[in-house]
């Protein structure tokens, strides 16, 4: 990868047409961990990852703990106690030197992320990623919410399965967040956030989604990522219950001659899950940007 954009980025920037805004933006990209970032980790209860599972699926998989199990312990390096609960897609990978790994921690609180993404090193109480890309986003689209309270049991895995059920389908219809998680083969793993007002999303069929990618920070990493590489993961958090849903599949991009643009997700794979130790929180009070986006 020349520079901080791989082919993938750089041509969907092109095709949009902001290539001089990406190239201010990519600036903000580094791979070390400054202060204020670590300080922000150190507050989190939860921490989104991306990788691919043992058969070559993308996965993206919430981790939860008490503030501090997500910690910088150097200028280049985090680490992550606990690991994936058990029954995730990512539990083996997320215990094997080597992976490679996107991660994004969300604060609900302050409407602040940081996304992480580098390589991973199994320790005794868990995780350490070597970091090679680090960068905070904007508050754009991310819904405010304060945590409740943590529960303590959980059943786990709850459903799989290779299409979403009528339950499932009306979770995602009736979201306001998730995450994805991309790669582009050796440009590693990426994990990234998408907000919007409760049916933005849009479920076509048990095993196909859509949604419109609303205008951001003109890097297209996630948009880039699946043109090099199409296999993609969704995490979609129930709040208030602490239920998740997870999705791997496959996703593509169609472009508008309006300079719209909009994700088509094919299902493969589906877990729901029930964790114990996960933190509930409250309603949402849903981002002031939203209202200028269209559909």
């Amino acid at each position: 990868m020349s520079g901080v954009y791989h082919r993938g980025s750089l041509a969907v920037q092109e095709r949009v047409g902001v290539r001089g805004p990406a190239e201010h933006v990519g600036r903000s990209i580094g791979t070390g961990i400054r202060d204020v970032a670590a300080a922000f980790l150190e507050l989190q209860p939860h921490l989104v990852v991306g990788a691919a599972d043992g058969a070559g699926r993308v996965w993206a998989s919430l981790l939860t703990g008490p503030p501090g199990f997500v910690r910088a312990t150097g200028p280049h390096r985090i680490s992550v106690a606990g690991g994936a609960p058990a029954g995730d897609p990512l539990a083996k990978a997320l215990a094997t030197d080597g992976t490679r790994i996107g991660t994004i921690a969300l604060d609900p609180r302050t409407r602040r992320r940081m996304r992480l993404n580098g390589t991973l090193a199994a320790t005794p109480r868990g995780f350490a990623v070597e970091a090679e890309r680090v960068f905070a986003n904007c508050p754009k689209y991310l819904q405010k919410r304060q945590p409740l309270e943590r529960v303590a049991e959980g059943s786990g895995v709850v459903r799989r399965g290779e299409a979403l059920t009528p339950d499932q389908r009306r979770t995602v219809e009736g979201a306001d967040t998730f995450f994805v998680a991309t790669t582009a083969e050796a440009d590693g793993v990426d994990a990234s956030h998408r907000g919007g007002l409760p049916g933005f999303v849009e479920v076509l069929s048990p095993v196909e989604l859509a949604w419109p990618d609303y205008a951001g920070n003109a890097m297209f990493l996630t948009l880039g990522n699946l043109t090099v590489d199409p296999r993609a993961g969704l995490l979609f958090p129930d709040w208030e219950s602490g239920a998740v849903l997870q999705l791997s599949g496959r996703a593509r991009t169609e472009f508008g001659a309006d300079g719209s643009r909009r994700t088509h997700f094919r299902v493969e794979s589906v877990v729901e899950s029930v964790h114990p130790g996960r933190l509930l929180w409250s309603t949402p009070e849903y981002s002031p940007h939203l209202g200028s986006t269209t559909r």
